[in-house]
């Protein structure tokens, strides 16, 4: 038998088919890599094509290897793509219920299929771990018929995956699954003092959860429950009671925040659009002038708050990044801008279809971050110490919201509630260009969190070693168990 200390782990690593998803997954990759594991990390076709466009490339774009720039810095990282189940001019997210339901019904098929080729193809270290994301519903099945030690990595903040994790808690006590759901404040999680029932994810809050998104969802965190280990992208010193709770019922481990090394743009194309370069004319603007405004990769708003967001731009006069993707709405008009908005901004605001957002909020210029509160977009925004105007969506945000202006002081909420109106609008981005000072004390206090966590003795490097110390004794358990199975 193989001594523990000799063992390399090689795991598998994917991804759900998400722009939020993919980019920590990415950078968990190498920095797992960098600590010796070997990753197979893979991607779906679909997703792969969109990212191969985005950096204009054609041709044989499904042979291409992202990770090739990486492998020259010696790490361990090999690639390939899978299928999903649909074919690849299938619209995604035209058609999100239906593939949705292919995820939920036959994309495991397809992992199943390539976990036994991995498994049985002889690679040097043999296939020993599956870490997939939190949300799909296959990963405990899948890893137990190979064998596989089975870590789930949770993209989001703690607080996020206890609410999932306690649903059944929620339920009995009358806070979730019901049209008449109770609105008191919520006092008896474990880990957590206190949150209010707006600040739960929103499929919790939903008082008919019955949607196949629902169902996807919450069957996922229930198989989540299954794994071995579970990572997460978040901070001990950030959470730590939540965390502790946790990992009184699961090895649980904060890593986080997961970012690029030394925060520089990644070899590794992550982008699922085409990026327009904003540096140009962030040059020109004062430090601290420019607000920036994106509302994430996933997330859909009307035309009508569209509409109360540009004339509350008009009428706060500040300067701005507006990042506006082409299926920013669920509307079919192609024009949703008030009349000559553009051109009355001109000279004061850039309107973009996708950039950089690293690039974007860690320039001089922005003053501020009008954001949907995405778990990625949170943490980097502390990391460039820019304070945020939230306006969750969906999904965690409205959880990611409770943390940055209740728990970190780093932001404020964009309005009073969740109907926008544009003179609330212009009030709260003028108040917030006069207050940003405070936040930003808050924000260094917070900042100095991370860069602490990520230092070789801080807690997200001790948990790191102490991640692979336990993987190594997980795959050297599962070694003997198959052994013995053999005789």
């Amino acid at each position: 038998m193989e001594p523990e200390e000799n063992i390399k782990p090689h795991a598998i690593m994917i991804p759900a088919p998400l722009q939020g998803h993919i980019v920590p997954f990415t950078h968990l990759a190498i920095n797992l890599a960098s600590k010796g594991l070997t990753i197979t990390f893979v991607n779906t076709q679909s997703t792969h094509q969109r990212l191969m466009k985005a950096q204009s490339l054609s041709g044989s774009f499904l042979d291409y290897d992202i990770f090739s720039e990486a492998r020259k810095f010696g790490l361990d990282i090999r690639y390939t793509t899978i299928c999903d189940g649909f074919p690849l001019n299938f619209d995604r997210a035209g058609n999100h219920n239906q593939f949705m339901e292919g995820l939920l019904h036959v994309f495991s098929a397809h992992v199943d299929d390539l976990v036994g080729n991995l498994v049985n193809s002889n690679h040097n270290p043999p296939v020993s771990c599956l870490i997939a994301d939190s949300f799909y519903v296959w990963p405990s099945e899948i890893a137990k018929k190979y064998n596989l030690v089975n870590i789930s990595f949770w993209t989001e903040p703690a607080l996020a995956f206890t609410s999932y994790y306690h649903m059944d808690l929620l339920k009995r006590n009358g806070h979730f699954g019901s049209q008449d759901n109770r609105e008191d404040t919520i006092c008896y999680i474990p880990g957590i003092q206190a949150i209010e029932p707006g600040d739960l994810p929103s499929y919790i809050q939903d008082p008919e959860p019955w949607s196949i998104m629902h169902h996807y969802i919450f069957n996922s965190l229930e198989d989540a429950k299954k794994a071995d280990m579970i990572i997460c992208n978040t901070v001990q010193e950030l959470e730590s009671s939540t965390i502790s709770a946790l990992q009184e019922k699961k090895p649980f481990y904060a890593v986080g925040p997961i970012l690029p090394n030394g925060f520089t743009k990644s070899v590794i194309p992550t982008n699922l659009w085409v990026e327009s370069d904003c540096i140009q004319w962030l040059n020109a603007k004062p430090k601290g002038s420019v607000m920036y405004i994106s509302f994430g990769s996933l997330a859909n708003i009307s035309r009508q708050d569209v509409l109360e967001i540009a004339h509350g731009l008009l009428l706060s006069r500040v300067s701005f990044i507006w990042v506006v993707r082409p299926d920013i709405t669920w509307s079919k008009e192609t024009d949703i801008f008030p009349s000559r908005f553009e051109d009355d901004v001109k000279d004061r605001g850039l309107v973009v279809p996708w950039c950089s957002q690293i690039d974007v909020i860690s320039h001089p210029a922005i003053g501020g971050f009008l954001t949907h509160c995405g778990w990625n977009s949170v943490l980097e925004s502390i990391w460039c110490k820019v304070p945020m105007l939230c306006f969750p969506i969906f999904t965690d945000q409205f959880t990611n919201r409770k943390l940055v202006v209740s728990e970190w002081k780093v932001g404020f909420d964009l309005c009073s509630g969740r109907i926008l109106r544009r003179q609330e609008i212009a009030q709260k981005i003028d108040c917030f260009s006069s207050e940003a000072n405070k936040l930003r004390i808050n924000l260094e206090k917070t900042r100095r969190k991370l860069e602490d966590a990520l230092s070789e003795n801080g807690t997200s490097g001790r948990n790191y070693k102490q991640l692979i110390c336990d993987l190594k004794s997980k795959i050297l358990q599962k070694s003997k168990i198959n052994n013995t199975s053999l005789l």
